[in-house]
């Protein structure tokens, strides 16, 4: 008995120390708002007959957005994705665009606070790509995907 409880003992230690704390934006992730401010202006950007995901692992992210009627509606068709590397160090999430249907904003870094609240992830930054004259805040809002 002394030996089973000894046992039971290392093998509780050495999972405890080997666990590392997940990522807790790692997953697939739906937008369900978007805010945008320019100058002094702040309006919706989502857009409710579209779908966005984003998927972010360990490394890497993407996004993936398209309209709901499969392209076949000419004045509403759209599609468009993008992602790259990205660093977390605490709230701060620093994307590394290094793909995106439209090259101009490829090889851009755009920083931004993230926030998890229960499956919500919050996303605050700002978008600055000064080739295109593109300098705004954006909020987006995420729910998990299951």
């Amino acid at each position: 008995m002394k030996k089973a409880v000894s046992i039971l003992v290392l093998i509780i230690g050495l999972t405890s120390c080997t666990s590392e704390k997940k990522n807790p934006i790692e997953g697939t992730w739906r937008l369900i708002s978007a805010e945008t401010t320019e100058k002094d202006s702040t309006f919706s950007t989502f857009n409710s007959k579209t779908k966005m995901i984003k998927i972010i692992n360990d490394t890497h992210f993407a996004f993936l957005n398209h309209d709901l009627k499969n392209g076949k509606d000419s004045t509403s068709a759209l599609y468009f994705a993008g992602g790259g590397k990205y660093t977390l160090k605490d709230s701060i999430y620093t994307e590394n665009l290094e793909f995106f249907n439209n090259r101009d904003w490829e090889n851009n870094k755009f920083e931004f606070v993230v926030k998890v609240q229960n499956d919500t992830l919050i996303q605050k930054g700002v978008e600055k790509v000064e080739k295109l004259g593109v300098d705004r805040v954006i909020i987006e809002k995420y729910v998990r995907e299951k």
